[in-house]
C-alpha cells in the first residue's frame, strides 16, 4: 500500500491516490515541527493582547472578552452549537477529501492548533474512520462552519462516524480502535471550523469525476461519428489549429487518435472534392449536425474549464484559509477574511454549466441516434424488435430528457445567491458548499444521460453489423458495455441496465 508523505503542496493526484487507491498519509517531521511552532507562538504571543477567537467570542459576540478560565470551554461550546447540520449525509468519499483539505491547511502552520490535532486527523483518514456530516449547513463565508463542525465535534470525541459500513457513536469507535480524542489547548475548535475545506473537498472529487465524464463522451461522440460514416475533415489538424483555444486542438487531437484504424469515417476529398458530384440536390448530408461535427468547439471550453478549476482548488488547498492567520515568521497574527470560500464557489458554478452543456451534447445525439427521419440509417429508436409493437429505446430517452432539464434548472450560479446572516455580520456569503454539492448532483446526472446515450450506440452498432469496421477504441467500449447490456429486440425492464452502465461509466481505477 502506498504511502502520501505530507510535506510539500498536495496535488490532484494525491488525493486521487487517498481516496480511490486507499494511499496512507504519514506527516514529515518539518510538517510537524512547523504545526508546533505556530502552536506554542500563538500561546505566548496571545497572552497579553485580544485575539479573535483565543480570547474572545465569535462572530457579531466578538466584542464579548473571554476570560482566561473560560478559553477552553469556549472552544467546546462553539463545536457543539454549530454541530447543526440537516439533510442527507455526505459520502465518505466526500467526508475523507474534506478531510485531507482541511489537514493540509492546518499543517501549514498558520492555524496555532496543537499538534495533536494533525495527528489524529491522520489516523481517522488512514483507518477509514469518517465523521458523519450533513449535507445543508454552509454558507461558504466564515467556511464551512456547520459542516467543519461536526468534523471537530469528532476529534473532540463526540457525535458519530462511519465505521465498517454502519454508524456508530464515536466514542465506541475510538474505544475500539484505542484513539484518544483531543483535549483543546488553545483555539483548535475555531481553527479547525474556519475554512473552506469542505466545499474544495467536494469540489475535487468533483473535478475528478467530471474528467472521467468527459473521456466517456469524448468516446460517445467518437463512435456517433463513425456510425453515419462522418467526414474526417471537422476533426483535421488543418481545421483545429486555425482556433487557438488549447481544449479545442485537443479534443479533437483525442477524437483522431481514436479513430485512426476506423473504417467507417470517410475522406472528403474522396467523395466530394473528385469533380463526379455533378447533381443538384444531394441525397447524402455534406455536412453533420452540430452534435457530430462541432464536438471540438463544444467539449473544448469544457477541457479548458476543468483544468481551470482544478488550479484554483489545489491553490485553495494549499492556502491557509481560516481566521486569524498565524505568522510565525514576522512572529504577527493578521485578522481577515481567508475562510471566504468565493473562489471555490465561483469554480464550482463554472463547472455545474460546462458538465450541463456536456449533458446536452449527449442528449442531443441521443435524439440523433434515436430519430430516423435525422439519420436516415436506423428504425426509430433503435428499435430492433418489431415496429409498432416494441419500443425499443423510446422509454429511456424520457428519462435522458428529463434528467438533462433538471441540469438546465440546477445550474442557475449560487456564487450570486448571497443571503446575510449571523446577525449581518456575515452580510454577503459565498455558498461555496452549496455550490459544490449541486455540481456533485449535476454530474450524477450527466452520467445518467452519457450511460442511456451509450446503451443506444451498442444497440446502433448492433443493427448495422459496424463490429468489424469500428475503431479498436470503440470496438472495445463496444465489448464491455455488451457485457452489461445483452443484445435486445424484446422490450426489457431498462432501468437496472442503466443504473448498471452508469456505475460502470463512474468507476475510478
Amino acid at each position: 500500500m502506498n504511502t502520501l508523505r505530507v510535506e510539500s503542496e498536495l496535488q490532484l493526484n494525491n488525493f486521487y491516490d487517498v481516496l480511490f487507491k486507499k494511499a496512507r498519509i504519514s506527516l514529515g517531521k518539518t510538517v510537524v515541527d512547523r504545526v508546533e511552532k505556530s502552536h506554542y507562538f500563538l500561546k505566548e504571543f496571545s497572552e497579553n493582547k485580544i485575539i479573535y477567537g483565543v480570547n474572545t467570542g465569535f462572530g457579531p459576540m466578538a466584542q464579548y472578552k473571554i476570560d482566561d478560565e473560560d478559553q477552553v470551554q469556549l472552544q467546546y461550546n462553539l463545536i457543539r452549537s454549530h454541530a447543526s447540520g440537516t439533510g442527507e449525509p455526505l459520502s465518505p468519499t466526500c467526508v475523507k477529501a474534506a478531510m485531507m483539505a482541511r489537514l493540509n491547511t492546518l499543517c501549514l502552520g498558520n492555524s496555532g492548533v496543537h499538534p495533536s490535532v494533525v495527528h489524529l486527523m491522520v489516523e481517522l483518514i488512514n483507518r477509514d474512520i469518517t465523521p458523519l456530516i450533513y449535507s445543508h449547513g454552509g454558507v461558504g463565508a466564515s467556511g464551512d462552519l456547520v459542516q467543519l463542525a461536526h468534523l471537530a465535534l469528532v476529534l473532540i470525541g463526540e457525535g458519530e462516524v462511519f465505521y465498517k459500513g454502519k454508524l456508530l457513536p464515536t466514542s465506541e469507535v475510538f474505544e475500539k480502535e484505542t484513539l484518544s480524542p483531543i483535549k483543546v489547548e488553545l483555539r483548535e475548535g475555531i481553527a479547525l471550523m474556519n475554512g473552506t475545506s469542505v466545499m474544495t473537498g467536494i469540489g475535487i472529487i468533483n473535478s475528478i469525476y467530471t474528467q472521467k465524464l468527459l473521456d466517456w463522451i469524448i468516446s460517445c461522440s467518437v463512435a456517433i461519428n463513425e456510425i453515419v460514416c462522418a467526414y474526417d475533415d471537422h476533426l483535421s489538424h488543418e481545421l483545429n489549429r486555425t482556433k487557438k483555444h488549447k481544449g479545442q486542438q485537443e479534443i479533437a487531437k483525442r477524437m483522431r487518435d481514436s479513430l485512426v484504424d476506423s473504417k467507417l469515417i470517410r475522406n472528403r476529398e474522396e467523395h466530394l472534392y473528385n469533380g463526379k458530384s455533378n447533381g443538384t440536390i444531394f441525397k447524402e448530408k455534406v455536412q453533420e449536425y452540430y452534435s457530430l461535427r462541432c464536438v471540438p468547439q463544444i467539449l473544448g471550453p469544457i477541457l479548458d474549464t476543468i483544468r481551470t478549476v482544478e488550479k484554483v482548488l489545489i491553490e485553495e488547498v494549499n492556502s491557509a484559509n481560516d481566521n486569524p492567520i498565524v505568522d510565525v515568521e514576522n512572529e504577527h497574527v493578521y485578522h481577515g477574511g481567508n475562510f471566504h470560500g468565493d473562489y471555490v464557489s465561483l469554480e464550482m458554478d463554472k463547472l455545474k454549466l460546462v458538465v450541463t452543456k456536456l449533458s446536452m451534447l449527449s442528449e442531443r445525439q441521443l435524439n440523433y441516434l434515436l430519430n430516423h427521419r435525422l439519420n436516415d440509417i436506423l428504425p426509430p429508436f433503435v428499435n430492433l424488435g418489431k415496429l409498432g409493437l416494441n419500443f425499443g429505446m423510446q422509454g429511456v430517452q424520457f428519462t435522458a430528457t428529463s434528467t438533462t432539464a433538471e441540469n438546465q434548472a440546477l445550474s442557475n450560479s449560487m456564487y450570486v445567491h448571497s443571503i446575510p446572516n449571523n446577525n449581518d455580520n456575515q452580510d454577503i456569503v459565498s455558498m461555496g458548499t452549496n455550490a459544490a454539492l449541486m455540481t456533485k448532483k449535476v454530474i450524477e446526472n450527466a452520467f445518467e444521460v452519457v450511460a442511456i446515450e451509450l446503451i443506444t450506440i451498442i444497440q446502433a452498432i448492433e443493427y448495422l453489423g459496424y463490429q468489424d469496421k469500428i475503431s479498436s477504441k470503440t470496438l472495445e467500449m463496444f465489448k464491455d458495455i455488451r457485457k452489461i447490456v445483452p443484445v435486445f429486440k424484446e422490450d426489457v425492464i431498462m432501468y437496472p441496465y442503466v443504473n448498471n452502465v452508469k456505475k460502470y461509466l463512474m468507476k475510478i481505477d
